[in-house]
């Protein structure tokens, strides 16, 4: 089977197998990573963000299931997420922040009393990556406080 230089690199990148050894990366003058991120100055490179139908605080996202019709018919259907584009302020941090969450996800940041505390019980595997940098920043912050 003859696989396209892209489709050999899909599948290094997923784990199926590696798309060449080091060292024919290296003579082939390539700094022997299979990505990279766009040129800009150092300590300032850039990800590219994607527009995921997921909950940046509780992780809920898109569900499967089915349309039942009166005569009991099954179609597959798509359960969304009920998103809302909302700033949010950090009391820790003095900083106004725009997150993409659920509706369930403000009710519980506002029953927790805030984005900080919520944060600080929230478990790291549910958080979006924005909101773990955030996370982050809260902890410092506090155990900076606290010392």
């Amino acid at each position: 089977m003859i696989l396209s230089p892209l489709r050999l690199r899909l599948r290094a990148l997923s784990g199926m197998e590696p798309a060449t050894t080091g060292t024919q990366r290296l003579r082939a003058g390539g700094s022997g990573r299979l990505w990279s991120f766009e040129k800009t100055p150092p300590g300032t490179e850039r990800r590219t963000k994607t527009m995921a139908r997921k909950c940046e605080l509780t992780g809920k996202g898109v569900q499967s299931g089915h349309l039942v019709s009166h005569s009991n018919r099954k179609t597959k259907r798509k359960f969304l997420p009920n998103l809302c584009n909302v700033t949010l302020q950090s009391d820790t941090l003095n900083l106004a922040v725009r997150l993409r969450v659920s509706a369930n996800a403000l009710r519980s940041v506002e029953h927790r009393g805030g984005l900080d505390a919520f944060l600080i019980k929230a478990s790291v595997e549910e958080l979006s990556m924005n909101a773990r940098a955030l996370k982050r920043q809260i902890e410092k912050k506090i155990a900076g406080a606290a010392a």
